[in-house]
């Protein structure tokens, strides 16, 4: 069974995405529950709600009498969802499987009564729910397996992780995002490339690879990309399993009590406050990877966003300040990232998330400050042309997200003949990084402002 992309509705009727999103939880939560297949898939976009789902099927398998392992990539998306287990479900019996290291979990979970912690699983047994990174299920070994397994960010695993902990269930739900960052390997997979059991591959290709019978299922909605937002990720990342917003266009607004000073950074904050998009562009040149005019540039907005007292509203809530916790900066590097912290903190800002994509996965902010991965460069690798790395970068935000970048990204794109070897029998795919950036820069050109710091 597979629900579609996009839902059927009657002509002329409104798109309800409580509905759809509603019809889309129940046929996956049938085949997970009933079904017979071995495994089950879930496509999600950003903020769909894949920690609810994957809360909401641990919930309903222990309700119905069924041992299950939950799997996740980080211990923070462990302990995340070991939190939201023990909100929905405060007498549901929980175990958190984590290493021997010196501070293996967050402590938050030292409060709860009904989660059991141990590093052997051996003390776990027996309970509804256990929970652990891919990493330590690997080296866990059991009589008898169990019957169930959900699998979260199941396209950031790698294969041979999954191989490492196939043994230990029976059938599983497979949830995670498409669009995002492709699994880390530290070492060259190109031996491997073509070969249906490539270990660099994400989990779920090579789950399909060899089970292309699987059912698939997609989440239609996103509850975290404003009306604003949707259509451009979803026509540039996901052109294939396009999604819609869960709110509309005037479901949440972003106002500021401070007026503009005419500077770059608040004219291309008011315009991102009133479309969503800005895109703060500096002169064109070639620099070093940690621009100081770009990461000056990236530090002025911030510092502007809270000097002018922004109120964000939104469906969830009224009026709520936009607070340093609530914004985010996005780069390609971590020495970018430290250069930013560094700007940052000479202009008197603390508490404001800076961080690489890779970290920034699976989270979400009121407003993102992002660093163009192409500002600047003299060349377009294939890693700063990941269409995961932009995509994490332009989908972490409910309200706004301001670009800075230098102009000529697009005469680069244009210039840049791709030098990546075609690999037989490899899943081509697509979008490429080069369409994905003409289409994220051709969008946000018509909400450019152009500064020179």
């Amino acid at each position: 069974m597979t629900t579609e992309a996009v839902p059927r509705t009657d002509a002329g009727a409104a798109f309800d995405p409580g509905a759809e999103a509603a019809r889309a939880t129940a046929a996956i939560l049938h085949d997970t529950l009933h079904g017979t297949e071995r495994g089950v898939v879930v496509d999600s976009p950003p903020g769909a709600g894949k920690s609810t789902l994957v809360v909401r099927a641990a919930l309903e398998l222990a309700a119905a009498g069924r041992p299950l392992m939950v799997v996740a990539q980080t211990n923070a998306q462990v302990d995340d969802l070991v939190l939201r287990l023990a909100e929905q479900s405060p007498e549901l019996p929980v175990g958190r499987l984590h290493s021997s290291d010196a501070d293996p979990y967050d402590k938050a979970l030292d409060a709860l009564d009904n989660v059991r912690k141990s590093a052997k699983a051996a003390d776990l047994a027996g309970l509804p729910v256990v929970l652990s990174t891919a990493a330590k299920w690997a080296h866990v070994t059991v009589d008898e397996p169990w019957r169930h397994a959900i699998v979260d960010e199941a396209y950031q695993m790698r294969s041979d992780a999954l191989l490492a902990v196939a043994g230990l269930f029976e059938r599983a739900l497979f949830v995670g995002d498409p669009g995002q960052l492709d699994p880390f390997a530290i070492v060259g997979s190109e031996q491997w490339a073509g070969l249906s059991y490539d270990p660099s591959a994400s989990a779920v290709t090579t789950l399909l690879a060899h089970n292309p019978g699987l059912p698939q299922h997609r989440l239609p909605v996103s509850w975290r990309l404003p009306a604003s937002a949707a259509p451009l990720v979803s026509d540039a990342f996901y052109p294939f399993t396009p999604f819609r917003s869960g709110t509309g266009p005037g479901d949440r607004a972003l106002s500021f009590a401070v007026p503009s000073d005419g500077s770059g950074p608040d004219r291309v904050i008011d315009e991102a406050a009133a479309s969503g998009w800005g895109l703060l562009e500096l002169p064109a040149g070639h620099t070093p990877r940690t621009d100081p005019e770009a990461v000056g540039a990236v530090a002025a907005v911030v510092r502007r966003l809270l000097d002018r007292d922004g109120t964000a509203v939104s469906e969830r809530s009224g009026p709520a300040p936009l607070t340093p916790a609530r914004i985010a900066v996005g780069t390609a590097h971590r020495d970018q990232a430290a250069a930013v912290r560094a700007a940052l903190a000479g202009l008197g800002v603390t508490g404001v998330t800076v961080d690489t994509a890779n970290r920034l996965q699976g989270r979400e902010y009121d407003v993102t400050v992002v660093l163009h991965p192409l500002s600047g460069r003299p060349d377009a690798t294939a890693f700063h042309l990941e269409t995961g790395r932009l995509c994490v970068l332009a989908s972490r935000h409910r309200h706004a997200c301001v670009v800075v970048c230098r102009a000529g990204v697009d005469a680069l794109l244009d210039d840049y003949p791709s030098t990546e070897p075609v690999q037989l029998g490899t899943t081509v795919k697509f979008p490429d990084g080069w369409e994905a950036n003409h289409a994220v820069l051709a969008h946000l050109a018509r909400h450019r402002v152009t500064w020179r710091p």
